[in-house]
């Protein structure tokens, strides 16, 4: 009998999909398996996650794969969970759920941010490279205690999403750098917790007790717990590494790696990142979080502004109380046909709202009768890339020192042929698209030979040049939809909170 050859695993949870994948000893992906992950929007500025649901689900994918893998001749030689940063995860002392876990799209904590005086905010983030902001763990801990004092009473531990999953394989409450970081809580100096994040909301110094100790992404944990191998078909003792955030991991996925490296990520979240040394000042950016080279780390500006608005209109377009969409790419193959602008049609993408705008809400101007649905596509896919630039503008602008390649542009920006030039269009500068299905599974993935001791050559990524997209004639006509766009977002503030009270006394 032929032995099995070795492979290793990568999950990533996000808002939207949770994603199993597993990849051979030169990166390759070798299999992959996904289902939608447990979410409730309990109103426009409340998104819980059914924990329970979540671990089921995580458990059930890595069944799946297990079975794909043995018979296809494949044994996995460790486990590794990257999820969406921020938000809270609250567990008793026996890892159990003390509620509904809190997504990182949520905004019910908003106005505890805002009494935050914008000196005390500046320096949270001199200190940890971070700013507060609503869906950060320490402010929603604070929403807890005031909303929920016997779930917060009852709280051993605040985990991350990938801590929970983590727990759920292991039975170990653990944390990595790069979650911890950029939750704004991990002194950029010296790489241990800081209680400043929770003075800040009203919070004792003893909360931190509350985080787990902090390990390298790419340390091991424990190994597969009993419980864990027996509902998903791996071995017991399985090594389960720390993991790291999906824009980590995602970035990692792609390939960017080196200092100045700048990666664009299309997902439920608008990531829009570079590579930096781990020092201080940090760049004066949204999130910073710590790579797994101790060295670097990446400095972010995040929304959750991207893709999500196109599958927000995939799923308008079906009945209501209907599941199901509008394939994405019959979207974007109508959008193809609208010329540049979508004739006079603009889209501010904040169906989810937005940390930087907190009344925002997602809004077209300009609509009219000759306007179809490859218009509304058209407008969505060119909101999304201007608001990609207004944060890169941001990067550019921090301090970061960011090279002269192409930006890595991946996610689902990256698969349209059409949304990758408008990308290009929009920001002025060529991108390299990385067509790499599952990157953030990829990229924890690709830390788990040298955690389990497996000397192999570091996973490359494609840079053809054949990937390479330029700007091309429309760069001209979307340098003037950029300067509309901006009037535009720059004017809606009003209008926004007048909608936001509307919405509140509906």
């Amino acid at each position: 009998m032929t032995a099995p050859q070795t492979c290793y695993l990568g999950v990533d949870v996000g808002l939207t999909a949770t994603k199993a994948a597993a990849f051979d000893a030169e990166g390759r992906e070798l299999a992959v398996v996904h289902a939608r992950t447990p979410r409730t929007s309990v109103s426009a500025h409340r998104h819980d996650v059914d924990m329970t649901g979540l671990a089921d689900t995580v458990l059930g994918l890595l069944a799946e794969i297990t079975g794909k893998l043995a018979a296809d001749g494949w044994a996995p030689a460790g486990v590794g969970v990257a999820a969406h940063g921020n938000g809270l995860y609250p567990v008793d002392a026996a890892l159990r759920p003390v509620g509904p876990a809190i997504a990182s799209s949520d905004s019910r904590a908003q106005h505890i941010v805002a009494a935050i005086p914008p000196q005390d905010a500046r320096r949270l983030a001199r200190e940890t490279g971070s700013i507060p902001w609503a869906a950060q763990p320490a402010v929603l801990l604070r929403w807890l205690r005031d909303a929920e004092p016997a779930a917060y009473a009852a709280t051993r531990w605040a985990l991350s999403c990938k801590d929970w999953v983590t727990a759920q394989l292991t039975g170990v409450a653990s944390a990595d750098y790069s979650d911890a970081s950029a939750f704004g809580l991990v002194a950029l100096d010296t790489r241990e917790y800081t209680p400043t994040a929770l003075e800040l909301v009203g919070l004792p110094a003893e909360d931190l007790e509350r985080f787990p100790p902090l390990r390298r992404s790419d340390e091991v944990v424990a190994g597969l717990s009993a419980a864990a191998a027996a509902r998903t078909g791996l071995p017991e003792g399985l090594p389960v590494i720390a993991g790291c955030m999906d824009c980590v991991a995602a970035t990692l996925g792609a390939g960017g790696r080196g200092l100045g490296e700048g990666t664009i990520i299309v997902g439920t979240w608008a990531i829009n990142g570079v590579v930096v040394p781990a020092r201080t000042p940090a760049p004066e950016v949204t999130l910073s979080a710590f790579m797994p080279d101790p060295d670097t780390m990446l400095a972010m500006e995040v929304a959750p502004t991207s893709a999500a608005n196109l599958e927000w209109l995939a799923c308008a377009g079906v009945a209501h109380r209907q599941n199901g969409g509008v394939p994405a790419a019959e979207l974007l193959a109508e959008a193809a046909e609208v010329p540049p602008g979508a004739e006079g049609l603009i889209f501010l993408p904040f169906v989810n709202g937005s940390p930087e705008h907190p009344s925002a809400s997602g809004t077209f101007l300009g609509l009219a009768s000759n306007h179809r649905r490859g218009h509304l596509t058209r407008a969505v896919i060119e909101g999304v890339a201007q608001y990609h630039r207004v944060q890169l503008d941001r990067v550019l602008a921090s301090g970061a020192d960011i090279g002269d390649r192409p930006w890595r542009l991946a996610g689902g920006g990256a698969r349209s042929t059409v949304w990758a030039q408008i990308f290009a269009d929009v920001l002025g500068r060529p991108v390299r698209r990385q067509l790499t299905s599952e990157l953030g599974a990829r990229g924890v993935a690709s830390l788990l030979p040298g955690a389990v001791g497996h000397h192999v050559p570091e996973w490359s990524v494609n840079d053809e040049d054949d990937l390479c997209v330029q700007p091309g004639p429309d760069r001209a006509a979307y340098l003037r939809h950029a300067e509309t766009f901006d009037r535009c977002l720059a004017g809606m503030a009003g209008v926004w909170s007048e909608v936001q009270r509307n919405r509140a006394s509906a």
